[in-house]
This record gives C-alpha cells, structure tokens and sequence, in this order.
C-alpha cells in the first residue's frame, strides 16, 4: 500500500536518492528543503528536476525552523512518515557559526518533532548531521 513520506533536506544526495527510490516503490514523497548555499543550490535543483511534475512528488521550498510552515505542512500531508536528512553540515563552519547550526539542527529537528506528536506519522527517522 502506498505511503505519503515527507523527506526533509531532499533536495541533497542523500535524500533526492532516497526520493527517488520511495517513488519508485509507489510511495508519494512531500520534499522540504530551504535551498540553502552550503552545498550548491543549482546541483540541487538538478537533482529534484527530473522529479518536478510528477503527480506523486511535491517540493517545498521552505525552512524547518518555520514552525507555522512546518505545522501547515503536516496538517494537509497526513504524512504516514517522516525522514528528516535537513540540516547544516560541516563541523568546521559550525564552529564558525554555532548559533546558526544549533538552531537549524536543533530547533529546527524540534519544530518537526513537535509536528509530527501533533499530527501523528507513525514513523520519524532521523539522519544526524556531524554537526
């Protein structure tokens, strides 16, 4: 039977692969993803490109820190699971600029974590950054 996954961070390798292997199984995929700079933005629009279109597959662009955004998006998804792979990446930059890692890491794994005891997935899996 089908499943709605959303993949947070799947715009990178790791979760555009993963996308791709949910869909292939028959699963619907909701993507989250903030497009942000650490990796190249545009290397990561190739890889949801051949995906964009497709009835099954749904990018938003958005931040997981944004707890309205976040809440919103599981109230319409009714997600039957959630992979969580977002995050800032990088040991050394996140020495340079901790507050900003721990709040995408942490505060922002919070905001889903949050959503989904609110709205009720029944599978949360989280990828950890070595950040």
């Amino acid at each position: 039977m089908p499943r709605h996954i959303l993949v947070t961070g799947g715009a990178g390798f790791i979760g555009s692969h993963l996308t791709r292997r949910l869909l292939s199984r028959g699963d619907r995929v909701t993507v989250l993803d903030d497009f942000n700079d650490f990796y190249d933005p545009a290397r990561k629009r190739e890889n949801v490109g051949p995906l964009l279109g497709r009835p099954e597959y749904r990018l938003v662009e958005g931040d997981i820190r944004d707890g309205s955004q976040v809440d919103r998006l599981f109230a319409e998804g009714h997600f039957d699971g959630v992979v969580h792979l977002a995050a800032r990446a990088g040991v050394r930059p996140s020495l340079k600029e901790p507050v900003l890692y721990e709040d995408v890491n942490c505060i922002g794994t919070l905001r889903l974590l949050e959503a989904a005891r609110r709205h009720g997935p029944k599978i949360f899996l989280f990828g950890s950054s070595s950040s």
